[in-house]
């Protein structure tokens, strides 16, 4: 069946409303499949608008790499410092390993509740250098100290650098027991490659939850037509806020009202961000729900970074990163107060740029060309609805 004819000839938005439902009904009934056979929306029909890169992914910009090391052990009661452990780390080299050339960048904090660290000096400069790591929040420092050494190692010279390393909160983790630690940082830039990037439960999204379900990484790509430059942008997101969720504008979080988060765990649960997750019913399927937000899911953020090698200069950039969050509210979140929502866009174009001698010839893509770029970030709604990828691991935890 042609979907995208078929809905033209549908009328009623509670026929959109069933379509969308039913294909992502049918994507979480799928959930207890591995990483990498699980579908991906546009498997099960659902008609995301734009063209995609061949990956679908972040990677698809050329020039990028993603590598994810993934923590999971233990079960049951928290004992602090030894587990649950529901922890990771995910590298992002912006460059080919070992070309330490600088990309113009630029950031945006839609709500600070979160850290991303060495964003000052891409602020002050416009450049960022090196790699980009995701992480749960207790486990930053740690993430950043390694990659200054893993850079050092892999023979990046340099007087001082600020890595970027960026957070959500693992709620589902022993998440004061610091579990991530420097050889972790390691292997997840060591493991950085091109190509298909792994999704949901993985790296630095494992301990996560994302609308009322289980959250995680996911990734996607849009390429703009030959006309507009045929440039690509990626995006990479850590998910883990609570929001009232839509796909395709239809608001599905209330269709959902038998899989929702819940605990094996017997009550009353110990940490603060756990308290009021209801137990789990005898069926083996989510809790009950009303359909609105509860308390315990209005903590969480978002990491988004967009990719592309489209020539932007920072100023451009920084206007990509702004309409992430036109993205965000078509996934239903609302920036909450404990919501910590920070984006970064980069630019692989323009190589030798940040060259100390000369005077370097930039390229420039035109304002008035810039909206092709700007539509394709909407796509991110896509990307958000992945948070049930990772749904086979970490619910059981308290």
């Amino acid at each position: 069946m042609n979907i995208e004819r078929t809905l033209s000839l549908w009328s009623p938005k509670a026929d959109l409303m069933n379509l969308a439902l039913g294909l992502l009904l049918f994507a979480i009934t799928a959930l207890s499949a591995t990483a990498q056979t699980r579908p991906r929306a546009r498997d099960l029909g659902i008609p995301f608008p734009g063209q995609t890169g061949p990956m679908n992914a972040i990677t698809d910009v050329p020039g990028v790499a993603v590598g994810h090391v993934t923590l999971i052990e233990g079960e049951g009661k928290l004992i602090p410092g030894k587990g649950p452990i529901r922890t990771g780390v995910t590298a992002i080299l912006p460059r080919p390993r070992g070309n330490w050339d600088p990309v113009f960048a630029a950031t945006f904090n839609q709500n600070g509740n979160g850290d991303m660290t060495g964003i000052n000096w891409i602020k002050e400069s416009g450049f960022l250098e090196g790699p980009i790591l995701l992480t749960g929040t207790h486990s930053v420092g740690t993430v950043r100290d390694a990659a200054i050494q893993w850079q050092l190692k892999s023979g990046r010279e340099f007087i001082f650098t600020y890595p970027i390393v960026a957070e959500t909160f693992d709620f589902l983790n022993d998440a004061n027991g610091e579990h991530v630690k420097a050889v972790h940082a390691f292997d997840a830039l060591d493991r950085a490659k091109p190509g298909r990037v792994e999704e949901g439960g993985v790296g630095g999204g494992t301990g996560m939850g994302c609308n009322g379900f289980k959250g995680g990484i996911g990734t996607s790509s849009r390429v703009v037509t030959a006309s507009q430059g045929a440039y690509t942008v990626g995006v990479l997101v850590q998910c883990n806020y609570g929001g009232d969720l839509r796909i395709l504008g239809v608001p599905i979080r209330p269709e959902i009202t038998d899989l929702r988060t819940c605990t094996t765990l017997q009550g009353p649960l110990s940490r603060p961000w756990t308290v009021g997750i209801p137990p789990c019913p005898a069926t083996g399927r989510g809790a009950s729900s009303n359909g609105r937000l509860d308390d315990h899911e209005g903590r969480g953020s978002i990491i988004v970074i967009v990719a592309t090698d489209a020539p932007l200069l920072p100023h451009q950039l920084e206007r990509i990163a702004r309409r992430v969050s036109l993205g965000m509210g078509r996934l239903g979140s609302i920036a909450g107060n404990s919501s910590g929502d920070l984006f970064l866009a980069f630019s692989t174009a323009n190589p030798g740029a940040a060259k100390p001698d000369g005077t370097p010839s930039l390229v420039m893509l035109p304002n008035d060309r810039i909206d092709p770029l700007f539509q394709s970030r909407l796509g991110l709604g896509r990307l958000l609805a992945k948070g049930w990828a990772g749904a086979d691991q970490g619910e059981k935890n308290e």
